[in-house]
């Protein structure tokens, strides 16, 4: 036998009590409760443990509440609503959609007139897209009640084979409607450029390569991403407060 061949051998079991020990880590977490403030945190403290950036973030924010939404149509109705675009534009705009319709529901949406839609301030490509998803949802092409019981991988392949629903939509559903904490929006340029800043680097990670560097956090990767979103946050208000 081989040097080569026995230094296998020999660190073949080590291998597997690494994936054991991976694999219990994950199921230690399956109870975690986002909305609970000491889950919450404990997450938080064994990310910033583990790793310099989540700790300059923790150093610099807290412990940030983690705000779900309904995990309904009408919760991602409004992740479409309010994407790129501020928060106090996209809240503006939403609560036009919502006095226009009284209830946001696939129903009220597809009976609803483009013309008034667009006088609410929604964009064409977000009335198409909202009133996809209101199809999908009419027609049981999509089942959001099958979705919130499915795992990560499966809820996400449900919601993009829709028209209208893109990978960083399905994933910020599934964090924020339906409180996933182990999904990770790694192309949403916030992340990166949070990354960015806290790690000092000249440019942000592309979305290939900032996909393997929150390999790291699992199976707190949604944990890290909401650390990192407040983190930018707090920085930009930060400096528009001292401007």
């Amino acid at each position: 036998m081989t040097g080569g061949v026995s230094r296998r051998l020999a660190a073949a079991p080590e291998r597997v009590e690494a994936v054991r020990m991976a694999k219990a880590k994950t199921q230690a977490v399956v109870a975690l409760d986002v909305t609970d403030a000491k889950q919450l945190a404990k997450a938080v403290r064994v990310l910033a443990k583990e790793c310099a950036i989540i700790k300059a973030a923790h150093d610099f924010v807290g412990v940030p509440e983690w705000r779900t939404r309904q995990g309904d149509y009408a919760g991602l109705a409004r992740i479409i609503a309010y994407q790129q675009l501020s928060t106090k534009a996209a809240g503006t705009i939403w609560g036009r959609v919502e006095v226009l319709l009284g209830k946001v529901t696939p129903k009220s949406v597809l009976a609803a007139d483009f013309d008034a839609l667009r006088a609410c301030g929604l964009s064409r490509p977000k009335i198409s897209h909202i009133r996809s998803i209101a199809e999908a949802v009419e027609s049981g092409t999509l089942n959001l009640k099958r979705v919130a019981k499915a795992s990560d991988a499966d809820a996400q392949a449900e919601l993009v084979a829709v028209k209208g629903i893109g990978p960083w939509t399905a994933d910020v559903y599934l964090m924020f409607c339906l409180g996933r904490w182990d999904v990770f929006p790694h192309a949403d340029i916030g992340l990166s450029e949070a990354y960015r800043m806290i790690s000092g680097e000249r440019k942000r990670h592309p979305p290939g390569k900032f996909l393997r560097t929150g390999e790291r956090w699992r199976p707190y990767r949604g944990v890290a991403a909401h650390m990192l979103w407040s983190y930018i946050n707090a920085a930009r208000d930060a400096q528009r407060g001292g401007a």
